[in-house]
């Protein structure tokens, strides 16, 4: 694998509780490490977490699963470094769904993680739930997303595996089942167009035995990461705070 340029922050005038890579929105086709700077920088100054922001490559030059193996590339390197704290994963928008996939990657791999991270993540190519359409004004509209999706994904018909073997999932609607994933931190506002994706992805978590947090911070909206004044980005952080360093442990059982 080439190597994969990140941006770490460390929080300031402290010890880590743990390590986060994270992996910025953007369609799959946009944004970087350093235009998610203040973001990243505020989370790990507010949860007391190093936060790895993940400059993955951008489609529709490299399709899946070339994101999702940069943002697993990170995590294996941050496993070495986390040297027994909590490591997680975590991202906003269509970094949301990298992060989905990485940990469904992680689990199969036996890579331990204490959580995955997701804000306002969208799942499902075919934006078909109603929350795609309660507004014609909302963002993102489904009609794009659509597009995005298949810059990214393209037809999605064909499995695709890494060279050991490890299914790589575009979306955690591919996989059969999601027991044994990390535990969830799901974040996402009620009027999101991506909203019943998440609501959906937090049942089956459930189902399959998964433990979720799911927070809808008031008035939230897609992109409220990229302002770090908003309710979201703190109670992401508060949610990271919360997470002992026992926790990994666990999972790795």
């Amino acid at each position: 694998m080439p190597p994969v340029p990140a941006r770490v922050y460390l929080p300031e005038g402290r010890r880590p509780d743990g390590v986060l890579v994270w992996a910025h929105g953007g369609s799959w086709q946009r944004g970087s490490a350093a235009e998610w700077h203040d973001a990243t920088a505020a989370l790990a100054t507010r949860s007391g977490w190093t936060v790895i922001s993940v400059d993955y490559r951008l489609a529709p030059r490299h399709r899946h699963p070339s994101a999702v193996q940069d943002v697993l590339t990170a995590l294996t390197w941050a496993h070495g470094e986390a040297a027994g704290s909590p490591l997680a994963v975590g991202g906003d928008s269509a970094g949301g769904t990298l992060a989905a996939g990485a940990a469904l990657a992680a689990r199969d791999r036996r890579l331990p993680l204490a959580a995955q991270v997701l804000a306002y993540p969208p799942f499902d190519p075919g934006c078909g739930s109603p929350s795609y359409h309660r507004s014609p004004s909302a963002f993102p509209q489904a009609a794009a997303l659509r597009r995005a999706w298949r810059a990214w994904r393209g037809d999605g018909v064909t499995a695709v595996h890494d060279a050991d073997g490890t299914r790589l999932y575009a979306t955690p609607w591919e996989a059969p089942t999601l027991a044994g994933v990390a535990p969830a931190v799901l974040a996402v506002g009620r009027d999101d167009p991506v909203h019943d994706d998440v609501e959906a992805y937090a049942r089956r978590l459930r189902e399959d035995g998964v433990p979720v947090r799911l927070l809808r911070p008031p008035g939230a909206v897609h992109g409220d990461v990229l302002r770090p004044d908003r309710p979201l980005l703190h109670q992401l952080a508060g949610a990271l705070r919360r997470i002992a360093p026992s926790d990994q442990r666990k999972d790795s059982r």
